[in-house]
């Protein structure tokens, strides 16, 4: 089966509902291929990797958070942005992508998928544009401290933790915010958070954390947000009746 470019970016934008959220860089549909899809192939970023990686795929669109085009961004097509482009543009490929819809979906997004794969409830939102979930573990059994949370979400994500802040501390109230979210950690210490799980950490979280008692965790921006891009890919494939595969470029960030 089929459908159209526009239909597929309908069906993207009645999920996520971009003109919610202001955001960073235009979502939707970035780059114009082929009227008709057939099949689409998600991935974290537009990297020329993923995109070469989709072309082998015989992909008609790709779905992805992280788009080409940002908010301040020098807008010459040179170098890597060159290359991205040529390589859409000559083979005819659609570019669809969405940054904070995607994050914030509370059943497909990033966060709630995040959740998902690490056992976590959420019981409400909180910061900027309600991106971050605050909850606990689904099991009720919650984590004796810190450092046992941030063993497990190293475990189930296969990627080094950075723990900043009371690793010995018992955790029950768990605040996550995928990606470069470290500057909600704030709120979520106001929100209540025994301890915040997000992709990166800058210099004033680690000094945020020993002094008002919360832990922090860092498990990288691109392993936080492996989920999300494929799980709304393939709700629209198969609502659509379109082939879907998600392809998983390794990012060490």
């Amino acid at each position: 089966m089929s459908t159209t470019r526009q239909d597929l970016l309908q069906a993207f934008d009645a999920l996520l509902q971009p003109a919610r959220f202001k955001d960073y860089g235009p979502n939707g549909l970035q780059v114009e291929g082929r009227p008709e899809v057939r099949k689409i192939v998600s991935g974290v970023t537009a990297s020329l990797a993923l995109i070469e990686a989709a072309i082998a795929a015989q992909a008609d669109a790709i779905f992805v958070h992280h788009g080409l085009f940002w908010r301040g961004q020098d807008g010459r097509v040179t170098g890597w942005m060159k290359q991205r482009l040529a390589l859409l543009l000559a083979h005819d490929v659609n570019l669809y992508a969405y940054h904070l819809p995607l994050d914030a979906h509370p059943e497909l997004g990033n966060n709630a998928q995040l959740g998902l794969q690490l056992g976590l409830t959420a019981g409400g939102r909180f910061g900027e544009q309600d991106l971050g979930f605050m909850g606990a573990s689904t099991d009720g059994n919650g984590f004796t401290d810190a450092a046992a949370l941030a063993a497990h979400v190293q475990r189930v994500l296969g990627r080094q933790v950075v723990l900043a802040g009371p690793a010995q501390k018992p955790v029950r109230n768990i605040a996550w915010c995928t990606g470069g979210a470290q500057g909600y950690f704030e709120a979520a210490i106001a929100a209540g958070a025994d301890a915040f799980i997000t992709g990166e950490i800058s210099e004033p979280q680690a000094h945020y954390a020993r002094e008002m008692g919360v832990a922090f965790m860092a498990c990288g921006h691109h392993a936080s947000e492996r989920y999300g891009a494929p799980a709304v890919a393939g709700r629209v494939a198969a609502q659509l009746g379109l082939a879907h595969e998600f392809i998983d470029i390794d990012n060490p960030a």
